[in-house]
């Protein structure tokens, strides 16, 4: 009875094996490869994929014959065409399973159908033969990854670039198991032929709205239905919810029509809820009809920001911040000189007793409140590109356009820190302690961590200051910044430095260029965002940045006063108490100055921090006539001290 037994199975077994096969592959699409889909192919329709799993292997490299990517198949049944669709998002119709975008390397690689589980096959798993259904190599214009193809028992590659056009068609089987490169046609058989599904959208007219405006929801079929298509839908997502919106979830389409129009109104409420993603979700629908997009994100705009008083880094203001540091934090740097008192300042902001170590998942939650815009607490503001972005962009994936994510100042390689801490958010009460010699907390260390555009991120890379400049066009409101994030991390860890020049992008444990970071913390002053900042951040790492609270500190480590002994007094910000107005601004020809204080001089930057001229102030005013049209920054002296403002010349 056993040997019976047994046997039927491995016949259902047999039968079952041969009914699976890779019906359709693309690896390689447009852009940022959030199209990528395989489809798979049941000899029979309404096939139950319970007990497949599909795999991924590398074809070359360290990693050559190795799995990187497994997924249970169970609970996906294919349609009426035999078809099962898994891939992102983005394709069209909806895959019966999602992926996260560039899951798929573009090869030469393999894809794999095998009976089992996914835990079979961990990451680093031998290909083999065993239990497997279909396999396909696959690659774009690449070698043969030959080992892969034994290990697969395959005998031909497929390239997916066989007509030059890999971002734009797929490998597809044909009817007698040999492969062909042509347009996608994901969902659908690749000859044409059997049951052609009526495909229903949705669509909506923008992609943003603010809370008491109503939305039209569009949902529309490819052709005209038959008999009324009726279904429900839904708008729940996040912290989203009915109390956000008022009207109907269910849907008609009548008989012998293709669409139907709901209209949401989205609740006006007092609350700052901050910006939500409304995701428009369709439920089940008859089986004759597929879904061509859903999961539609709407951005719903809270109206109920909160403005702070200070300005953002791109028209900043000045002494409405001040910094929360204790009494007698700085006591101890009270007349020290040269590496005494830079020993001192590490004293204080590596002192293990005190200071707090975070993780890169905290840094999220960090900055999103230190680098939050000062216009609309719903979003940060990103500081190379000078634009805020919603909080709820934060990248997830690999995809980064329109993303917004978190740039390290001194960057990761070149600081020897690269993933040294953990990316799930402990929280503010879980916390290690950390010194001098703990440079993997600089990976997490929210001082040189700023909220940035992803792509500008990107860009920026590796590089020294100098060397990158910022985006075209910026304003420059971010170099006294960085300067004073590279002083706090060359004091802040015993492994690293800022040294003059520009050293190679490789080099670890050193940023350039000092002379220049030097020059941008005098021109680019501290303002009320960098102060709000750093009292945020004190509250999480119980240290803070003393370039921001004293930034002439840098002139008496590496500058025009290194070897002199700092007190405190010599870095008190005098403007506070005594009166000075500039003004027009925007000016035309003349400055004009109002002031209790004795104008010695003024100087004029461009906003790469090149001085253009001096001149002596007379009458309290000067002549900026012969200036371009443009933005400059003012260096006034005082008999009492040294401001620094920016003026636009119209």
């Amino acid at each position: 009875m056993k040997k019976l037994l047994f046997a039927l199975l491995l016949l259902i077994s047999s039968i079952s094996s041969a009914q699976l096969v890779i019906n359709e592959f693309d690896s390689d699409t447009p852009s940022t490869n959030d199209k990528q889909f395989i489809e798979l192919k049941s000899a029979t329709p309404s096939f139950p994929l319970n007990g497949y799993v599909l795999v991924l292997f590398n074809g070359t490299g360290s990693q050559a014959n190795l799995s990187y990517y497994a997924l249970d198949l169970d609970g996906i049944t294919t349609d009426l065409n035999g078809l099962a669709l898994i891939g992102n998002s983005l394709v069209s119709p909806v895959p019966a399973e999602l992926i996260t975008d560039s899951t798929f390397q573009n090869g030469p690689d393999g894809a794999a159908i095998y009976l089992g589980n996914a835990t079979d096959f961990p990451a680093g798993t031998t290909a083999t033969t065993t239990n497997l259904i279909d396999a396909l190599l696959y690659d774009t214009n690449d070698a043969d990854a030959s080992a892969l193809m034994t290990a697969l028992g395959v005998t031909v590659q497929i390239d997916e670039n066989l007509n030059g056009l890999q971002t734009t068609q797929s490998i597809q089987r044909k009817n007698d198991g040999t492969y062909e490169v042509k347009l996608p046609t994901p969902g659908a058989t690749n000859d044409g032929s059997g049951f052609i599904y009526n495909g229903l959208s949705i669509n909506v007219a923008a992609s943003e709205y603010t809370e008491g405006q109503s939305l039209d929801i569009t949902f529309t079929t490819q052709t005209n239905v038959t008999s009324p298509l009726t279904f429900n839908y839904s708008l729940s997502s996040g912290n989203f919810n009915t109390s956000d919106y008022t009207g109907s979830l269910s849907v008609t389409i009548a008989t012998g029509t293709n669409s139907a129009v709901k209209t949401i109104t989205l609740v006006d409420d007092v609350v700052d809820e901050g910006d939500e993603n409304m995701k428009i979700n369709i439920s089940t629908i008859p089986s004759q009809y597929v879904r061509m997009n859903d999961n539609v994100i709407v951005r719903i705009v809270d109206n109920d920001f909160a403005v702070a008083p200070w300005g953002t880094p791109l028209n900043p203001t000045y002494g409405l911040v001040s910094s929360t540091a204790p009494v007698g934090y700085y006591d101890s740097l009270e007349g020290k000189s040269g590496a005494v008192l830079k020993q001192a300042i590490q004293d204080i902001i590596a002192n293990p007793a005190v200071v707090h170590a975070h993780n890169y998942g905290d840094i999220e939650t960090i900055l999103k409140k230190a680098d939050q815009n000062p216009l609309n607490s719903n979003q940060v503001w990103l500081m190379y590109t000078e634009i805020p972005r919603s909080k709820l962009d934060i990248q997830e994936t690999g995809i980064n356009t329109g993303k917004w994510n978190r740039e390290h100042i001194y960057p990761q390689s070149r600081g020897g820190f690269a993933d040294g801490t953990e990316s799930i958010p402990d929280g503010i009460n879980v916390w290690a302690t950390t010194d001098a010699n703990d440079i993997l907390a600089g990976h997490a260390d929210a001082h040189h961590i700023r909220a940035e555009d992803g792509p500008e991120n990107s860009s920026r890379g590796n590089k020294d200051y100098g060397e990158y400049m910022g985006p075209t066009g910026n304003q420059g409101s971010w170099r006294g910044d960085v300067a004073r994030a590279v002083f706090y991390m060359a004091v802040r860890y015993n492994a690293l430095s800022v040294v003059n020049g520009n050293p190679a992008n490789t080099t670890v444990g050193q940023l350039g260029d000092l002379a220049l970071l030097l020059q941008w913390n005098q021109t680019d002053p501290k303002d009320d965002f960098e102060m709000n900042r750093n009292n945020y951040i004190y509250t999480w790492q119980v240290n803070r940045n003393p370039f921001i609270d004293y930034p002439n500190l840098a002139d008496y480590i590496w500058g025009a006063n290194a070897g002199q002994q700092w007190f405190s007094s010599l870095s008190t910000d005098q403007f506070n108490e005594e009166r000075l107005v500039i003004y027009p601004n925007p000016v035309k020809n003349f400055l004009n100055f109002a002031t209790t204080q004795s104008i010695k001089r003024i100087m004029i930057y461009d906003m790469m921090g090149r001085e253009l001229y001096t001149e002596a102030v007379q009458n309290n005013s000067a002549d900026l006539s012969s200036l371009h049209s443009g933005q400059y920054l003012l260096k006034i002296e005082t008999s009492i001290g040294t401001r620094i403002v920016k003026i636009i010349k119209e």
